[in-house]
């Protein structure tokens, strides 16, 4: 008989398809007793908690990288004030006998002209040479080739014993070179005289 052989009912030997026996179908198999839930979607969690940590590890480097930009902004600014503040006070210093001289002169305001002239000339080569000593040279040379860069034209003059294009003379001097000039040189350049017209 079927049943006493162990076959299914319609002798096929094949087990029941699911649901045959009121089961619904698509569940799962039944876990033994003692066996845990699955956990094969545990590392979300993990995964989830690495992320935040990683987040928080970044955000804190970024603070600290932002701190120390800001630090090293406020150094830089402190050190190009200290900068500028001892070069002011260099050509302060470099000014101060200048200003003695020119006190002495003032007392000795009184004797002969010529004393007194001699005395503003001195204070003014000791200028001069002072401006030379923080890169600003003074330029008054004559005979020169024109030079736009270095020269200001203010006037023309037509001389024959001066080759034309060329300083004639100079009517304030010019300070320094290339870019450090302060100032051009103004100038008079000469000219070639006119021709006289042919008569008749």
């Amino acid at each position: 008989m079927a049943e006493e052989r162990g076959e299914t009912p319609g002798g096929t030997g094949r087990p029941p398809p699911a649901g045959a026996y009121g089961e619904p179908a698509g569940r799962p198999p039944a876990r033994a007793p003692g066996q845990g839930p699955d956990r094969s979607s545990a590392g979300d969690g993990g995964s989830a908690e690495d992320t935040d940590a990683r987040m928080a590890e970044l955000e804190d480097r970024w603070l600290r990288s932002a701190a120390e930009l800001d630090n090293l902004r406020k150094r830089v600014a402190r050190d190009a004030e200290r900068i500028r503040a001892e070069e002011r006070a260099r050509t302060v210093r470099e000014w101060l006998p200048v200003v003695d001289n020119l006190d002495l002169a003032l007392r000795h305001a009184d004797a002969e002209a010529g004393a007194v002239v001699e005395g503003v000339r001195a204070v003014r080569d000791q200028a001069v040479a002072m401006l030379a000593r923080l890169g600003f040279a003074r330029h008054e040379e004559l005979g020169v080739p024109f030079d736009p860069v270095h020269h200001e034209a203010v006037g023309t003059v037509a001389d024959p014993q001066v080759p034309a294009g060329t300083v004639a003379g100079v009517v304030r001097p010019g300070y320094g070179d290339g870019e450090r000039q302060l100032r051009p040189t103004a100038v008079i350049v000469a000219t070639a005289p006119e021709r006289p017209e042919p008569a008749g």
